[in-house]
Parts: C-alpha cells; structure tokens; sequence
C-alpha cells in the first residue's frame, strides 16, 4: 500500500457524491470497507478509481451501492473506455463526412 489514506480519501468522495446524488448520507464503516476500496486501487490506481466512482454516480441507477461498485468496478472501466472511444470514433467520422459533402459541393 503506497498511501494508507487513499481508499479512505476515496470512501469520502463516494459519500458526498452520494448525497449529492440521492439527498440523503450514506452509513460507511469506512474501516471495513478501505479493504475493498484498496482492492480497487491496487487494480486500476487511485486516479483511475477517482474517475470510476464519479462515472459510477452518472449512471442512471437508482441506487449507487458500494458493494455493486466493488463487484462491477472493472465492468465500469470498459464501459467507459469504449464510450470514450466511440466518441472520438464518431467525431473523426463527422469531420470526414463534412469534408466529403464539402468536397462534392465544389
């Protein structure tokens, strides 16, 4: 473990942005759980854990469990990282769609 407080710090952002998701705090027993929140860490590192539970809260679940973010973690990365991809997919093909009906106007 590089830095014991980071899946605190982590457990934290998770619960404020839990309030600010459902209106109401979340119970954390934020000592058993930095175990699982180590876990996610060790696997994607700390800043790429950050992104995933901000990403986990704009899903459209309607409750944003840890539990379901421990298990599934790993399936959110993927999921993000192919959206992301897909977008700058999509914006490469409108330019060339653009650059193609402009080149057929002259």
């Amino acid at each position: 473990m590089a830095n014991n407080r980071e899946p605190y710090i982590l457990l934290t952002i998770y619960q404020n942005l839990y309030e600010e998701r459902h209106g109401r705090k979340v119970t954390l027993n934020k000592f058993r759980e930095k175990w699982g929140m180590q876990d996610v860490i060790d696997s994607v590192g700390f800043d790429r854990a950050k992104e995933l539970i901000e990403y986990y809260f704009k899903t459209p679940k309607t409750n944003h469990t840890l539990q379901f973010f421990f298990y599934n973690f790993d399936k959110l990365d993927i999921m993000q990282k192919e959206i992301e991809k897909d977008k700058v997919n999509r914006q490469l093909l409108r330019e060339a769609t653009k650059k193609l009906v402009e080149g057929e106007d002259q």
